[in-house]
């Protein structure tokens, strides 16, 4: 069966939600639509749509129009079998003593590594981006400096690697949320796969906002979002990290990076170790003292 793309872009969130709103109501109907915040720092947002039959192309240019969008580029996809091309494509990766790996390559994991299985169909936060591999190498500094945590919360989980990593070296309560319940499910399935299942506990909510999640203070946040969301959870998360605590940061281009940990700074999490990592940096702040206001 073919699968057509279309693709614009536009300023601003709400806009864009209510473009991405709009493609549902075309003829052919998409299958999905999604919206999303590009990563570039420029503020504009993506709306794609997907379809089994093409597009009306009349009827994107005058959405296109109505909303001050970019003009929608369509394509058709060639039939791909994408979990078969992402098992040859995604090899195995190695972040310090983490082995984050799919099934297919379970008999190359090293002696002495603690493996992470993170199948291929759930391709996001395998370790191969730039953010997750730099998080899973401050943990394993974290961990070769003997820091010895008694509670930790991975926000915005994805797949839970983090967290599962996490897991594999400390007995301790460990505590997952995720904005996106499909997300959590993903997170669930793994942590089953992983044989973690009871070791962390996983919730959907936006940021700390779930009463799941009042356990603080935490000794260890993980925090892999965006720039945007990272800025607006500072608040919140300095006052759920207890003192002496250690938060990891990611999803930063590297351009953002001083921005985020000035805001954090100002707080009274201070800087103390950042990794570039192709196009992100991914920051470890600590909690050196009690909370200061902005």
């Amino acid at each position: 069966m073919p699968t057509f793309t279309a693709f614009t872009s536009l300023a601003g969130k709400s806009g864009a939600e209510a473009l991405g709103e709009a493609m549902e109501r075309l003829e052919p109907a998409p299958t999905g639509v999604g919206v999303l915040e590009l990563e570039d720092g420029s503020g504009r947002w993506e709306v794609a749509g997907y379809f089994t039959e093409s597009p009306d192309a009349a009827g994107l240019a005058l959405l296109a129009a109505a909303f001050g969008a970019a003009p929608f580029a369509v394509s058709e996809l060639p039939e791909t079998d994408w979990v078969a091309h992402v098992r040859r494509e995604l090899a195995p990766v190695r972040a310090g003593r983490f082995f984050v790996h799919g099934s297919h390559d379970a008999d190359k994991v090293p002696e002495g590594s603690e493996p992470l299985l993170i199948e291929a169909a759930m391709a996001f936060g395998t370790g191969h981006h730039g953010t997750t591999l730099g998080c899973l190498r401050a943990l394993d500094r974290l961990v070769s400096d003997g820091f010895a945590p008694a509670r930790i919360v991975d926000i915005g989980c994805g797949t839970a690697v983090l967290a599962m990593a996490a897991a594999r070296i400390w007995p301790v309560e460990i505590l997952a949320s995720d904005i996106d319940p499909v997300a959590v499910e993903v997170a669930e399935a793994n942590l089953r796969a992983n044989r973690l299942d009871g070791r962390v506990r996983c919730v959907v909510a936006a940021g700390f906002d779930d009463p799941a999640l009042a356990a603080a203070p935490y000794d260890l946040v993980f925090a892999n979002i965006l720039k945007g969301p990272l800025i607006a959870l500072a608040p919140d998360l300095v006052r759920h990290l207890g003192a002496g605590g250690f938060a990891i940061l990611s999803g930063i281009l590297n351009d953002q990076a001083e921005a985020v940990a000035e805001v954090y700074a100002r707080l009274g999490i201070t800087p103390v170790r950042s990794e570039r990592i192709g196009d992100w940096t991914t920051l470890l702040l600590r909690h050196a003292a009690e909370p200061r206001e902005i």
